[in-house]
């Protein structure tokens, strides 16, 4: 069955009933497709698996691609802050250095030695020992060539 649909698009717009031009006509047509069998093409299915394969392989190779500029990208970060790290760690060392060095000065030491109420030590107090490289036949763990002792007199 088919049914026409004649519309006048001045009289879809509410306006006054005037003809202009040609009416425009519709038919409904009903498509019965339920007796059409699908026939397999391989030729197509077989294009269809290479598409799909090589937009697989494409995507995989975009995404290595990407995760090693990101990856790149993140190694620069962690270069900078090392060096960051390393330059603060080497002004540290230097501030430590020149500590050490005026904390070890002899006359530092010495002011305050005095400051606590020592003395410096009379003749005889202070004794040189040489020492004799030892003649163990297993390994020398540690030497020392000069020792200075305050003996306790």
């Amino acid at each position: 069955m088919a049914a026409a649909v004649v519309t006048n698009r001045q009289v879809e717009r509410g306006r006054r009933f005037c003809f202009a031009g040609t009416p425009e006509v519709y038919f409904q047509k009903d498509i019965d497709n339920s007796r059409l069998v699908k026939m397999d093409d391989p030729q197509r299915a077989r294009e269809n698996r290479v598409l799909v394969v090589t937009l697989i392989v494409a995507f995989s190779l975009v995404m290595v691609y990407a995760y090693q500029h990101l990856k790149a990208i993140d190694y620069g970060y962690q270069i900078e802050q090392l060096r960051s790290e390393r330059s603060n760690l080497e002004k540290a060392n230097s501030e430590l250095r020149a500590q050490e060095m005026r904390l070890s000065s002899p006359e530092r030491i010495e002011a305050e030695a005095r400051r606590l109420g020592l003395q410096d030590p009379e003749p005889g107090q202070i004794i040189l020992v040489e020492a004799a490289r030892p003649q163990a036949s297993g390994p020398v763990i540690a030497t020392a060539l000069h020792y200075s002792v305050v003996s306790p007199q």
